[in-house]
């Protein structure tokens, strides 16, 4: 994997895409990028639904510039340290779910799960889209499984 200058952070867009410096982490950096993503998880579940959701669109939509601007400056497409999507992923995941820290730690869980093994079609997306959207596709993607967990598991305990 090449390896990021952390002088990238200076720049605003390199420093959202690279979440924050969790990107440098040298292992695991997408699972470093979705524990970064909790604390702001934290502020958005203050939010009521809509706004939450505008809030996770207009993430995805920053994140396929940014995402594309960073490939584009380390050139290698989805770098492991671009983690931007690891963040929208999450809060993905955690749409209409109950704000206690049991369903943080089960989303978290979730999430890195469908992230890392990438089932069908997440694996898919991952290799044939190319460009910040496709980038950001595939987490959307394990988002999304996870997000079907967790209401699975919501409605089972109900």
């Amino acid at each position: 994997m090449t390896r990021i200058p952390p002088r990238l952070l200076l720049n605003p867009l390199h420093l959202l895409s690279l979440g924050f410096g969790s990107g440098l982490a040298p292992v695991a950096p997408g699972t470093f990028g979705t524990l970064v993503a909790v604390p702001f998880y934290l502020l958005l579940a203050q939010l009521s639904l809509p706004w939450y959701l505008l809030a996770v669109n207009l993430g995805f939509a920053i994140g396929v510039y940014i995402c594309q601007y960073t490939s584009d400056a380390l050139g290698v497409h989805d770098h492991g340290g671009i983690v931007w999507d690891e963040f929208v992923g999450y809060w993905i995941t955690m749409i209409a779910v109950p704000f206690a820290w049991q369903w943080i730690l089960l989303g978290f869980v979730l999430f890195r799960g469908f992230d890392i093994v990438k089932p069908w079609p997440v694996k898919i997306a991952d290799k044939k889209i190319k460009g910040g959207f496709g980038i950001m596709l595939d987490d959307v993607l394990a988002g999304l499984y996870a997000l079907a967990c967790m209401h699975l598991v919501l409605w089972s305990v109900s």
